[in-house]
């Protein structure tokens, strides 16, 4: 999935929003919230559906994001403007170390491709994406790059 590291660099500094039927939350440095019940999050293009989402804060700032649904998805235009999707029942972004675990069902799309399995680990620093490991096969299509067209009058 050639440039799925790619994620638009700037939806980081947008502000973020959040709304859901139901919270639970602490608004605290040092805390832990959850959202129940339709549940969409939006940042930038980032765009985020669930059933439940579970954010903690550490000393102010987001350090992890569980998101659980049937499934929950997420969508995002990389820098390149080509949009990418993902859904799976559990989506955990550790902000942290900047590694998205998604489980169960997992589906990544891109336009020049797929990746499907069980258990992918999505590593957004350096785009690599670890799948399989968990005694479940891992299935990728890659599409062909589009020919470039030929110029006219070239006789074909």
């Amino acid at each position: 999935l050639p440039g799925l590291a790619s994620a638009r660099s700037s939806d980081r500094n947008q502000p973020m929003d959040v709304e859901a039927d139901r919270t639970d939350a602490l608004l605290t440095d040092d805390s832990e919230s959850t959202l129940s019940g339709n549940v969409r999050i939006t940042q930038g293009t980032l765009e985020i559906e669930s059933d439940t989402a579970t954010i903690e804060r550490k000393a102010g700032d987001i350090s992890k994001v569980t998101l659980v649904g049937a499934p929950a998805r997420m969508r995002q235009v990389a820098d390149n403007g080509e949009p990418m999707t993902a859904q799976a029942r559990q989506i955990v972004y550790t902000l942290g170390n900047d590694v998205i675990l998604l489980t169960g069902g997992v589906v990544i799309e891109k336009p020049r491709g797929n990746l499907r399995g069980e258990t992918i680990k999505y590593d957004l620093g350096t785009g690599r994406l670890d799948g399989g490991g968990d005694g479940r096969r891992v299935s990728m299509r890659i599409l062909p790059k589009p020919a470039a067209p030929k110029p006219a009058g070239s006789g074909d």
